[in-house]
């Protein structure tokens, strides 16, 4: 039975192909990050520094229209719209996304959003001329749809365009420009910058040069050759992208592996959610994208920026000099996302989500201990400090980029529109949950709040190591049948469920032949499971 095994295994084994990134990977995946996922990272930041500004600007408006200074319960109310507005925006953005990328495709969905960030820079940008914070409100809350659109057109796109062997390092850029993002707020933020009374509205206005430079070079990129070959039944532009983006002549090998999924989805319509949650074959990657986009927001990483300043505070720091130590957390999160997109290819992406969300259960342990005796022990605030940025590492290295990648891996092309909708969703709400009732977790447990938050990292690890599956360098096809035997069903009865969906007379004779063959080799096919590696 082993040198059976062994057999199976060396004879379904795909030769190494070196991948070749060429430029135009590079630079769709750049040019399509820099003006998506950056301005999502960007505007989370961005709000912080200017807010006694903002603050100011909204009890001045008030006065000047009522003749009548702002009550602070106004004012704090009108401070948290603002803020959470932007996760509004976000979900918005996520349900509206499917329809887009249907009918425009992956690359149309991005140069179209392009236009939400144009207008919502307009917005903020000019609320201080116009009197009207009314507008910052409406500009953060556009801005909110951009960021729901590319959260979801982005990854997919990066997705589409590479080859298995380097689809997590393409797919990586996505987290990478987030933390770039975040640590442009914050630099741009600073006082000797635009983060002063003058200036605050220019740092709302400079989202229009990510879109405006999008808009400029993402034209000349092709669509997603699988959107163009499946999608669209467009093999001639489809084995064009193909080679623009692979560097080559000969795509029969890519066009060959597409067209094997082409067949078995020959007259499938798109997925509906609600098609999607009935669909068992892709019950658990549905159940496993869920855990990790909701996870990915409530793992703490936004309570840990609460306790930074006053942490940096205890250790000695001025108070002037605390925005620049901050900028280190900044710089953290980019090197740990590229050190990511360096080795995921390598090290797969179950390592590291799982070792991340570990990483980060530890860490928030040794947080809580230390949190409670920087009092009574000297040198406990430098371990406070170790702490925060070893949480910041371990999110960034793992659970920071690789829910996105696996959004897109772990369904059909038929499911994918229909599974990035319902990941926004999850990963909008629960980034509304997070800023709606941390406060009161917080003020309820005090520093203990940090044992929440390593409970759900560490139960999300657990989950992981008993369901999830490694993707890298495997087809999509490849991915869902991997996910055959904890969905309780054959590989023949995945066939069966595909045409389950077909139309017409071809559905009914169909049916009847694949669910025959699925009784008829029941016993092979069990055989088959059994020897097929996880």
């Amino acid at each position: 039975m082993p040198n059976q095994k062994h057999k199976y295994r060396r004879a379904y084994a795909h030769p190494v192909v070196k991948p070749v990134l060429t430029c135009y990977l590079v630079l769709a995946s750049l040019v399509g990050a820099f003006g998506s996922s950056f301005l999502y990272g960007y505007n989370l930041s961005v709000v912080n520094a200017p807010s006694v500004y903002i603050k100011s600007f909204f009890n001045e408006t008030w006065r000047r229209r009522y003749d009548y200074p702002m009550d602070n319960g106004t004012l704090t109310l009108l401070w948290s719209v603002t803020v959470s507005v932007f996760a509004c925006g976000g979900l918005v953005g996520a349900l509206i996304v499917v329809p887009l990328v249907k009918r425009l495709g992956r690359k149309g969905t991005l140069l179209l959003n392009n236009a939400f960030a144009v207008v919502a820079s307009l917005l903020m940008a000019l609320s201080e001329i116009a009197s009207s914070f009314e507008m910052l409100i409406l500009g953060r809350f556009v801005v909110g749809i951009d960021a729901g659109i590319a959260l979801t057109a982005l990854p997919m796109y990066l997705g589409e365009i590479s080859p298995k062997q380097i689809r997590g390092s393409l797919g990586q850029v996505t987290a990478i420009f987030i933390c770039c993002g975040v640590f442009s707020g914050q630099v741009l933020g600073l006082p000797e910058l635009l983060g002063k009374e003058s200036t605050w509205p220019i740092l709302f206005g400079v989202i229009v040069v990510p879109a405006l430079t999008q808009l400029a070079i993402l034209p000349f990129l092709p669509e997603s050759p699988r959107f163009l070959l499946l999608e669209k039944q467009d093999t001639k532009r489809a084995e064009k992208a193909y080679q623009i983006f692979l560097g080559k002549g000969d795509v029969s090998e890519e066009i060959k592996e597409v067209q094997e999924e082409k067949k078995a989805q020959t007259n499938i319509q798109i997925t509906s959610v609600l098609d999607l949650l009935r669909n068992r074959t892709a019950r658990w990657q549905l159940i496993t994208v869920i855990i990790i986009m909701a996870c990915y927001q409530l793992c703490g990483l936004n309570a840990i920026w609460f306790y930074t300043n006053s942490i940096f505070t205890e250790v000695g720091f001025k108070k002037e000099t605390i925005p620049y130590i901050t900028l280190s957390t900044g710089g953290i999160e980019i090197v740990a996302a590229v050190i990511s997109g360096l080795v995921v290819e390598r090290l797969g992406r179950r390592p590291l989500l799982i070792g991340g969300f570990s990483s980060m259960a530890v860490f928030f342990g040794m947080l809580t201990v230390s949190l409670n005796l920087q009092k009574t022990v000297l040198w406990m605030p430098y371990v406070s400090i170790i702490c925060i940025l070893g949480v910041i590492a371990s999110f960034c290295i793992g659970p920071g980029g690789i829910p996105f990648i696996l959004t897109g891996e772990l369904f059909q092309q038929s499911d994918r529109p229909a599974a990035f909708l319902v990941a926004g969703s999850v990963n909008w709400i629960s980034n509304f949950i997070v800023g709606l009732v941390f406060p009161f977790i917080q003020e309820g447990l005090q520093t203990f709040c940090f044992l929440v938050f390593a409970g759900t990292c560490l139960g999300c690890a657990i989950y992981l190591y008993f369901i999830l599956p490694e993707t890298k360098c495997k087809t999509f096809a490849e991915i869902n049948q991997s996910f055959a035997r904890i969905n309780k069903i054959s590989h023949l009865e995945v066939k069966a469920d595909q045409l389950c969906k077909t139309e017409g007379n071809e559905f009914m004779n169909g049916e009847i032949e694949v669910l025959e063959l699925v009784n008829e080799h029941k016993k092979t096919d069990n055989e088959y499971l059994k020897t097929e590696p996880l």
